[in-house]
């Protein structure tokens, strides 16, 4: 009886390790998941373009914030850009780097200096130049020049506006996308959307969104949904087809006078794109550099 108990007990045992041995050789499907789009992140090259609104909602004076001024809130959510960039090109393999990132404005700044400060932050990496110090290069001039140029245009006090609508219509596909890299568009903005020469109307869709036309056109209010939807106001389409695209707005801040006012402006951009056949889009109202870098990071670190 005690030699069958025994044979008993070492089948229990075995069956056991066994399980156990299976469990540790087959991950999850998330963990899986997960190790797979790291792979394949690691494989592509990024091509990152980032579309600064000099416009005054830059001006410290006009739009003043405690907590911490709207200029200092673009300056840390582009140190967070151009560290999720460097981090990429760290973790690939030296052969397969060829990673790209760039600022533009629309329209050029008169400043020249600023003009010339903007050609350094151009940065192409590749396994040629591909150094540590190469590399961290990018951190440190981002950092240090994104700065002056925030400091120029707030000296200068000529706030000439930022034609983003246009930038869409003739520049994107030029500037910001390259069929072999994965391409990323980063727009630094408050939401509202206007230039002076660049003032477009075709029944209610425009080329320009600005505080006043929101109330005006009675979207401040619970049903601003259902006027969208109905009355077709939006912005008028400027690109057919950016499917090779992806982009992060960041820096939106609503007239808090209006409780819709936040929704009001993510429909409008949100619909924008769509209409344009972007292939991934988010946009965020600001936020605090410390809060919103997370964020930021994992839009970049992560490929659809």
């Amino acid at each position: 009886m005690k030699k069958y108990l025994k044979i008993i007990v070492l089948l229990l045992l075995l069956s056991n390790l066994m399980i156990s041995c299976k469990d540790d050789e087959a991950p999850n499907k998330s963990e899986e998941k997960t190790q797979i789009t790291k792979v394949n992140s690691l494989n592509i090259n990024y091509n990152i373009s980032i579309l600064l609104d000099l416009s005054d909602r830059i001006n410290p004076q006009k739009y003043s914030n405690t907590a911490m001024e709207f200029y200092q809130r673009d300056l840390g959510y582009i140190n967070s850009i151009s560290q999720a960039f460097t981090d990429h090109i760290r973790n690939k393999k030296v052969r397969l780097i060829n990673d790209k990132i760039e600022v533009y404005f629309n329209p050029e700044p008169q400043n020249q200096e600023i003009n010339t400060i903007s050609k350094k932050l151009k940065f192409e990496i590749n396994k040629n130049n591909a150094s540590k110090s190469g590399i961290s290069l990018v951190n440190t001039t981002y950092n240090h020049e994104t700065a002056k140029i925030y400091d120029l245009a707030i000296k200068d006090n000529n706030y000439i506006g930022a034609d983003i609508w246009k930038f869409f219509e003739n520049n994107v596909n030029d500037y910001c996308i390259d069929p072999s890299r994965r391409n990323i568009l980063v727009i630094l903005t408050d939401g509202y959307v206007f230039y002076k020469d660049t003032k477009i109307k075709e029944g209610n869709s425009t080329s320009y969104l600005l505080p006043e036309m929101i109330r005006s056109n009675g979207l401040n209010k619970a049903n601003w949904k259902e006027k969208i939807q109905q009355q077709h106001f939006g912005f008028i389409k400027a690109n057919e087809n950016l499917s090779n695209l992806e982009i992060l707005v960041l820096g939106v801040n609503p007239d808090k006078k209006n409780p819709y006012e936040g929704k009001v402006i993510k429909e409008y951009w949100s619909n924008w794109f769509t209409g344009m056949k972007v292939k991934r889009f988010e946009i965020k109202e600001t936020g605090l550099p410390s809060n919103m870098d997370k964020v930021i990071k994992d839009f970049i670190a992560n490929p659809v």
